[in-house]
């Protein structure tokens, strides 16, 4: 099932593959998908093209329905970037189903540090927590563009 809709502040909305620039894709979405009731997800933004292998770049965990607000942050939002030369990177949402509420044992991430999402594995952690197969997903890719210093900058690179 693909994301009922992902929404940048910016106004650009994620299709499927579209390419968003960084600066349009810096500020964290807003994000919506088909719910059980009383169930609760399992949200995560991550970059399978990033150099060091697969970069976690928002993880938010036990989200009440798509109320992605009211969730659990673990890591919190960083936006797209991808370093100068290594082409389009594609950025990959996907939500999962928890089995119940979950006592998560992740470091907690702030969108001020890179430390703890590189080497990332999505299947991995879902494996970790029984979430199964991602229920709903969808994905944008982007190039480099001038915000992308900055944002390393943020992050202490």
């Amino acid at each position: 099932m693909i994301l009922d809709k992902i929404t940048y502040p910016s106004g650009v909305e994620v299709e499927e593959g579209n390419e968003i620039t960084p600066t349009q894709a810096k500020d964290q979405p807003t994000v919506s998908w088909d719910t059980e009731q009383n169930a609760f997800y399992t949200i995560v933004m991550t970059d399978p093209d990033a150099r060091i292998r697969e970069w976690q770049h928002w993880l938010v965990g036990n989200v009440p329905g798509s109320d992605v607000s009211k969730g659990d942050v673990l890591s919190a939002h960083v936006g797209a970037g991808p370093t100068l030369g290594t082409g389009l990177h594609r950025y990959v949402f996907l939500v999962y189903k928890q089995p119940d509420k979950i006592e998560f044992d992740e470091e907690r991430l702030t969108n001020t540090s890179a430390k703890g999402r590189d080497g990332f594995s999505i299947a991995k952690f879902a494996e970790k927590y029984n979430l199964g197969n991602p229920v709903a997903g969808n994905f944008y890719q982007a190039p480099y563009d001038d915000y992308v210093p900055l944002l390393h900058k943020q992050l202490g690179e």
